[in-house]
């Protein structure tokens, strides 16, 4: 009982460190006289993504390597199969020529990345598989060049989209921003701490914590943001806001992740990786499929499904 209470104070504190980040940094970017649109693409669009760095970092510190890869790997398939389910049954999401032919590419491109770099045994004959440090440069090299996409979009924009910003004092953005930073950390260590309890006492492996547990708690921010953008018919921000958070999770987040500590990389973690590039292949053949570049309500329910089996295998299998 004090386990599972500690995972869930973990996740209370993520959740309040996130929206706390990225309140004030947005505050203080927007007295910086900082433009809204580069405020809500690196600001807000990193912050809800802040949960899966900071369990992230907290677990390669404490070597829990099974937690980063399940993090990583099962967020980006809860964000596809059931955030872009959830969100395709409230309205058909259409989507972008942009977010179409660059990002959702690149976001399957970073699924076959994670993939090539954890089958050393198959690729190079090695002792073992694991993603090493130098992948994890690699990996942020990616980023930065998803990063100067992001910025290229930015200059190209022809007006500031609207957006919500906190009205706190300088002084009071920059208190905020600290806490938010240590809400976070402390949030991360708390979750590490009591999913590797649980998983001990449960007999489950780190990885199927990481997969379920985990990876919906440290989601939350991106099923409540895409939910409430589909509500509201802004359906390319709840489709942007996931296939962004997915390039960010590999590139970024696991990146680091394995240059903190080489990421090992069991077998049964293939069939996780499998899934992961299933679910990112099926997102661009569904834009295609219909009428328009859209995901349908049918097949938002084929995600929710396929997601519903593969939990289903993990609790199972």
């Amino acid at each position: 009982m004090l386990d599972l209470l500690i995972l869930l104070a973990g996740f209370v504190l993520l959740v309040y460190g996130a929206n706390m980040l990225v309140d004030s940094a947005s505050a203080l970017a927007h007295r910086l006289k900082v433009p809204n649109i580069v405020i809500g693409l690196t600001i807000v669009a990193f912050g809800t993504s802040s949960p899966e760095l900071a369990v992230n970092l907290m677990a390669a510190t404490s070597h829990n390597a099974g937690i980063v890869l399940g993090n990583v790997v099962g967020s980006n398939i809860l964000n596809i199969l059931l955030i872009l389910g959830i969100s395709a049954l409230y309205a058909p999401l259409a989507v972008k020529s942009n977010t179409t032919w660059i990002e959702i590419p690149l976001a399957f491109l970073a699924a076959l990345l994670v993939l090539t770099a954890a089958a050393d045994v198959a690729l190079d004959q090695a002792g073992g598989n694991v993603i090493t440090r130098s992948e994890g440069i690699v990996m942020i090299f990616f980023f930065v060049i998803f990063l100067v996409y992001t910025f290229q979009l930015i200059r190209r924009a022809q007006a500031d989209e609207p957006l919500e910003v906190k009205a706190y004092s300088t002084p009071k953005s920059i208190l905020f921003i600290v806490l938010g930073l240590a809400l976070l950390v402390l949030g991360g260590r708390f979750i590490v701490q009591g999913a590797t309890a649980i998983a001990l006492l449960l007999g489950l492996s780190e990885r199927i914590i990481g997969l379920t547990v985990v990876s919906v708690g440290t989601s939350l921010p991106e099923l409540a943001t895409s939910i409430i953008a589909a509500r509201k018919k802004n359906t390319d921000m709840a489709i942007g806001n996931i296939v962004g958070s997915n390039i960010f999770n590999v590139f970024f987040i696991l990146g680091a992740s394995a240059i903190v500590y080489p990421v090992p990389v069991p077998g049964p973690a293939f069939f996780d990786l499998g899934m992961h590039i299933l679910a990112s292949a099926l997102l661009f053949l569904f834009i295609f499929t219909g009428k328009g570049h859209r995901l349908e309500r049918w097949e938002g329910g084929l995600f929710l499904a396929l997601y519903a089996g593969y939990l289903a295998y993990l609790v199972t299998g």
